[in-house]
């Protein structure tokens, strides 16, 4: 049984004040809090163990290396994979897809070949496709979403023609909130021979995630979404893709031996993590998805869905706030713009001065943007210890900020 008010008691930020108001943190999209284990194996991991990884010998590097290799397999059991050697940790979402179109797609891809897009991309699963664009001559295929903010997968489906050799798609989107039906994709794509890449970057967090149902290429998550560490995240690479890739970034356990006049890389996963990892915050990491799954992704789903079926009843109720994306799919992620000239940032402003943090702006994601005719949204994006009552205080923010702009 979920209990809201004892998972807040493990979140030690929800109790402070902003502004002489209780913080009420609704931008769990850009980055969730912390729970206090999470907090303390990091403050553990420096104070008490911390050393470099893999080459030591001695009795502090064993003691690193185990706990961060150990998350390897933590994020394995997490997504549902099988074989944790296809988990490389690296410093989140960004990292990953980069690490896929410089170490899969640079190699093999020439000019005219297509990558499928949609207009809700997160720039993070935009930008390194351009650099293809530009470097290669890739040629980038969009498909839009609908009036509602619904992505039809056979739409998706129909634009992978015969030079498509990569679909790259989010599995929720980080401002409309809708989830895509990526296990139909990836099942039309696999069966033409076309790799899919999601990410996971939003719905990971949401709901359960099982990959070896799914049966996609890459998967990519980020940690400080997931309620862990800045700078930690993960990709899943399907083995075939694996020895398909080239390492693009060289130097530390990404190598066995170096020479003069040659080199011979690691074994995957080590050969695509070069330098120092981020030590610490993958461990933080490790305990952020342990502490998710002893609640259970299923309950934390349930409990979402409950509160953004309230939180899409109240705001649905203010006939000057527009929502932007009213999927049946949607997730716990709200978009709004309001009637009159107030501009996102100045709604966001007054909400700051209740105590509620709002995200402001384009939310990395400019075609999404460009698609809906907007320069900016507010977004609210609640995570498992939000309340029905923090969605009201919300309500109560956004009419007075009506009242104000109006």
């Amino acid at each position: 049984m979920f209990d809201v008010v004892e998972v807040r008691k493990d979140f030690p930020i929800l109790s402070r004040e902003v502004n002489g108001k209780p913080l009420v943190y609704l931008d769990n999209g850009a980055s969730a809090q912390k729970p206090q284990c999470v907090i303390d194996a990091v403050t553990n991991a420096y104070s008490q163990e911390y050393s470099n990884v893999h080459r030591g010998l001695h009795y502090l590097s064993s003691v690193a290396t185990e706990n961060f290799e150990s998350v390897r397999g933590t994020v394995a059991r997490f997504l549902g994979v099988e074989d944790e050697h296809t988990i490389i940790l690296n410093s989140g979402t960004t990292e990953g897809i980069n690490t896929v179109a410089y170490g899969w797609a640079m190699p093999r891809f020439t000019e005219g070949d297509e990558i499928v897009l949609s207009v809700m991309e997160h720039h993070a699963n935009i930008v390194p496709w351009h650099f293809l664009r530009e470097r290669l001559g890739v040629v980038l295929k969009w498909v839009d979403v609908d009036s509602c903010g619904d992505l039809d997968p056979q739409t998706v489906i129909d634009s992978i023609g015969p030079r498509t050799k990569l679909v790259a798609i989010t599995h929720m989107s980080n401002v409309l909130g809708t989830v895509v039906d990526v296990n139909a994709i990836t099942a039309a794509a696999r069966a033409r021979g076309v790799a899919v890449l999601i990410d996971g970057s939003q719905a990971a967090v949401h709901g359960p995630v099982n990959l070896s149902k799914l049966g996609c290429d890459f998967y990519v998550i980020t940690g400080h979404k997931l309620y862990g560490p800045s700078g930690s995240g993960a990709i899943f690479i399907r083995k075939e893709r694996l020895e398909e890739m080239q390492p693009f970034m060289g130097g530390g356990d990404m190598i066995k031996e170096v020479h003069k006049d040659d080199v011979i890389y690691n074994d995957p996963p080590f050969k695509f993590e070069a330098g120092t990892p981020g030590i610490v915050e993958t461990i933080g990491l490790g305990v952020a998805l342990e502490y998710l799954m002893r609640i259970g992704m299923d309950t934390v789903a349930d409990y979402e869905k409950s509160l953004a079926d309230y939180t899409m009843s109240r705001l649905g109720g203010l006939n000057w706030l527009q929502l932007q994306g009213t999927s049946h799919t949607k997730g716990a992620i709200f978009s709004f713009t309001m009637d009159g000239a107030a501009h996102a940032h100045d709604i966001s402003t007054i909400l700051d001065k209740k105590g509620v943090a709002v995200r402001a702006g384009h939310h990395c994601a400019g075609p999404l943007m460009d698609h809906l005719g907007l320069t900016a949204t507010c977004r609210a994006s609640l995570g498992l210890y939000n309340t029905v009552e923090e969605i009201d205080v919300l309500v109560e923010a956004l009419e007075l900020a009506h009242d104000l702009f109006g």
